[in-house]
């Protein structure tokens, strides 16, 4: 099997060469391509890549390329990570909506919508061309932000899947509590990709969420940053990401009067570049859990392994809606539990939500489409648009305002932007 991934060069990449390494049984690579622009982190990046493969005796060639068609040409699937801008259009999403006293973050609210703009005509782009090389290939995105690109990739025609790291870890976190072996535990997971809820937990079958809200909730708060009594009044638990909804106002404070993450994950990239060209290091590093996307490996080695080897289990993934939700429209992106196999991605049916869930889904959901629109077809009008349809945003001095300072903060990335 033939693996490419875009975006080959991210640090991130020998976190999931170390899940290929160890879980090769599962996903017999015989080639993966790592794609990348930036020379100089590719090379780093393939090299120590290779390193872990014959450490642990993975036989797979390990090629580094900046062409996307000899990366893609012959793929089996391939798996898109990229980051238009680095971290410093990260940085400017995290920070500049605080200026409005706005969260800032690089998936959720007005930094959000930044990054679709910036992103989904690269990634459209580049499924394209990876489309007339690899015509067959099932595309996996864990590109934030994953519900609109993944959309984008859909709308487009594309064979895509959608891919977050929040699901696994709560499966993984609750296992641990539990002493139990993870795929004993299946989630009811449902919402849209940054905006999920855990309304079910099964262990073997049996229903057990209400046994872990009951003795766990605290720890869970405090991991996820939200009041344990939220927890309680739910009667489910809310993602990290639900905080910059529940909190919004609490959580800028706190970014105003801290780095931001960007700039820490910038220093931690600097550091893991430093370490991937060290020729004898061999393995993942430990610093490389700070740069987030635990469990990022297992994730992209399950849904990978049942796409191509038709499994037929149940994953955590963002899919179209197709009425699995009723309140929203059929080419909506979910992210729910669902079964995946070589013939596709089917979500498991859906019980009512409370109309604490739906309404934000909904509203949420709405913003999305506008803010693809906006990604796609681009104008001031359709940014404000997107902006103003956000729940985080949704007043029309701040709309006007941060479209025009989005706009002005990304111009060299949007290609409907005349250079001054």
């Amino acid at each position: 099997m033939k693996l490419a991934i875009i975006g080959g060069g991210s640090t991130y990449t020998p976190e999931l060469v170390d899940g290929f390494a160890r879980l090769r049984a599962e996903l017999p690579l015989t080639e993966l391509a790592l794609v990348d622009p930036a020379a100089d982190r590719l090379e780093a990046v393939g090299a120590v890549s290779r390193r872990i493969f014959a450490k642990q005796g993975h036989p797979g060639k390990v090629l580094t390329t900046d062409s996307v068609e000899e990366g893609a040409d012959g793929a089996d699937a391939v798996l898109f990570q990229l980051r238009v801008g680095g971290q410093a259009a990260r940085n400017v999403d995290e920070t500049l909506p605080l200026q409005y006293c706005c969260v800032g973050q690089e998936t959720t609210g007005a930094g959000g919508l930044a990054k679709a703009l910036r992103t989904v005509p690269v990634v459209l782009e580049l499924a394209d061309r990876v489309r007339k090389v690899a015509p067959e290939a099932r595309i996996v995105d864990f590109t934030n932000p994953v519900g609109i690109v993944t959309r984008a990739l859909l709308d487009a025609g594309h064979d895509a899947v959608g891919l977050c790291n929040v699901a696994i870890g709560f499966q993984r976190r609750f296992a641990a509590e539990l002493g139990v072996a993870p795929e004993r535990i299946q989630l009811d997971h449902v919402g849209l990709n940054h905006l999920t809820w855990e309304r079910g937990v099964k262990l073997d079958g049996d229903e057990i969420l209400p046994k872990i809200i009951e003795e766990h909730a605290a720890e869970i708060a405090s991991g996820n940053q939200i009041p344990e009594e939220v927890i309680h009044h739910l009667g489910m638990i809310p993602s990290y990401y639900l905080r910059y909804y529940y909190m919004h106002d609490r959580v800028v404070e706190e970014e105003r009067s801290a780095p931001s993450r960007a700039s820490e994950v910038a220093a931690i990239e600097e550091k893991l570049l430093t370490m991937y060209r060290d020729p004898s290091v061999d393995e993942k590093p430990e610093l490389l859990a700070k740069r987030g996307g635990a469990f990022y490996s297992e994730a992209a080695v399950q849904l990978l392994a049942s796409l191509v080897g038709g499994k037929g289990d149940v994953q955590v993934v963002n899919v179209r809606n197709d009425g699995t939700l009723p309140f929203l429209d059929d080419d909506a992106v979910i992210e729910v539990s669902a079964t995946v196999s070589g013939s596709g991605v089917e979500p498991l049916p859906q019980s009512t939500l409370p109309a604490a869930l739906r309404g934000l889904i909904a509203h949420v959901s709405a913003y999305e489409e506008l803010a693809l629109d906006a990604a796609i077809h681009g104008g001031r009008d359709r940014v404000f648009g997107a902006l103003l349809a956000h729940p985080l945003i949704g007043q029309i001095d701040l709309a006007d305002k941060l479209a025009d300072a989005l706009i002005a903060a990304n111009a060299q990335h949007l290609p409907w932007v005349e250079p001054k």
